[in-house]
C-alpha cells in the first residue's frame, strides 16, 4: 500500500518505520535485530525510515546507515533536528530547547549525511518551531537546502496552522509530522483542515500511543522506560486507560487482527493523505503493523469506534506538562 505524500510529493509507503526505539528510547534494543528490522522493511516495501539526529546522539543515524548499505534507493529517509539535549537529574540527559536557526539547519543537516553515508536526505523536518526564530527563516534556510539538491522535500513538525501557513509562503511544505492517534486527535479542530486546504500530507507518529493500544501493557510495572514520566501511563490515568484498551482488543477480535492492527487501520481510515510511522526494534512487531493494511474498517465499523471511543476519551496528556509547550506554536 503506497500512498502520495502531500500534492506534490512522492509516492511512499502508507505504513513506514520509526526507528526511534532502536536506539535506546524504550529500554534495550539488539543493533543485530534492529538492522535486521530496517531490512526487512525495506524487503516489504515499505522505505519510510524516520529518525533523528538527536536519537541516541547519532547512533540511529549510524545504525540505519549500515542497514541501507547498499540500498539507498529503496529507502525513503525522514530526519528531524533541532531538537536540543540538556544535562538533567544524575546525569541524564533531557530534552532542552529547539533551535530553527539557518546556521544551526545548515550545520545539522551535513552531520546527518555523513552519519547516514549518503548525499541527501528524502525528507528534512525541524522537530519544533522554535520560538525564537521566524518559521520564514527557518524554512527559507530548508528551500537553500533543497535547491542545493541536499535535501529532497521540506517538512514540519509539531507546528500549529498560523506557522503551517506561514511557513507555506515560503516553499513547499510536503508532510507535516505529528502524534495522531485514536487517542491523540486534537489536530482534527484546525491543524488537519489548513494542511489539508494547503496540499500538505501527515505523517502519524505513535500511532499505538507509544505501546499503550497495543493491549501488551498490563500494569505500570510493565514500564521500565521513559514513558514512566509520561501522564497518560501515571496513577489513575493508567487504569482507565487500561480500561479503554480492553474495548480495543474487543473490537479486534471482532475485526480478526490485533489491537495494534486495528489501531494503525483506524488512523489510515482517517484520509488517503495520511501515513503512519509506527516504531519497532523488532521483526515480528514490524510485521504485525505492516498487515494493519489488509485490516478494511467499514464506515460502520468507523461510526462504532466513534461512539465508543470519541476524540478526547484518553486520561492524561501525551508529554509531560513540561513538554507540552513546545508543541502548536
Amino acid at each position: 500500500m503506497n500512498r502520495k505524500l502531500g500534492t506534490n510529493g512522492p509516492l511512499v509507503s502508507a505504513i513506514g518505520l520509526g526507528c526511534m526505539g532502536m536506539s535506546g528510547a524504550y529500554g534495550e534494543s539488539d543493533e543485530k535485530e534492529a538492522i535486521a528490522t530496517i531490512e526487512r522493511a525495506l524487503e516489504q516495501g515499505h522505505n519510510v525510515l524516520d529518525t533523528a539526529d538527536y536519537y541516541g546522539a547519532g547512533h540511529n543515524e549510524e545504525l540505519i546507515s549500515k542497514a541501507i548499505s547498499g540500498k539507498r534507493d529503496k529507502a525513503f529517509l525522514s530526519v528531524k533536528t533541532g531538537q536540543l539535549y540538556t544535562p538533567g537529574p544524575n546525569g541524564a540527559m533531557g530534552p532542552g530547547p529547539v533551535s530553527g536557526h539557518p546556521n544551526y539547519l545548515r550545520n545539522a543537516v551535513f552531520y546527518s549525511l555523513r552519519r547516514l553515508k549518503t548525499d541527501y536526505i528524502d525528507l528534512y523536518t525541524p522537530a519544533r518551531v522554535d520560538p525564537a526564530i521566524p518559521i520564514e527563516e527557518t524554512v527559507g534556510a530548508l528551500a537553500d537546502l533543497a535547491q542545493k539538491g541536499v535535501i529532497r522535500y521540506i517538512g514540519l513538525s509539531e507546528a500549529s496552522a498560523d506557522s503551517i501557513r506561514k511557513a507555506a509562503t515560503v516553499h513547499a511544505i510536503t508532510a507535516l509530522q505529528i502524534e495522531y492517534s485514536l487517542w491523540s486527535r486534537d489536530i482534527e479542530a484546525q491543524i488537519m483542515p489548513t494542511i489539508r486546504e494547503l496540499g500538505i500530507g501527515l505523517v502519524a507518529y505513535a500511532p499505538l500511543s507509544r505501546g499503550f493500544l497495543s493491549g501488551e501493557i498490563r500494569t505500570p510495572d510493565d514500564l521500565k522506560d521513559s514513558r514512566v514520566n509520561m501522564p497518560r501511563y501515571q496513577g489513575e490515568n493508567f487504569y482507565k486507560n487500561l480500561e479503554l484498551v480492553e474495548t480495543i482488543k474487543r473490537l479486534a477480535i471482532e475485526k480478526s487482527c490485533t489491537a495494534s492492527q486495528l489501531a494503525i487501520a483506524w488512523v489510515l481510515a482517517q484520509g488517503d493523505d495520511i501515513i503512519t510511522i509506527p516504531g519497532s526494534k523488532r521483526i515480528n512487531h514490524l510485521e504485525e503493523n505492516i498487515a494493519s493494511k489488509n485490516v478494511k474498517l467499514t464506515q460502520v465499523d468507523l461510526q462504532r469506534i466513534e461512539e465508543i471511543m470519541p476524540a478526547g476519551v484518553v486520561s492524561g496528556t501525551r508529554y509531560p506538562e513540561r513538554y507540552m509547550n513546545a508543541l502548536n506554536r
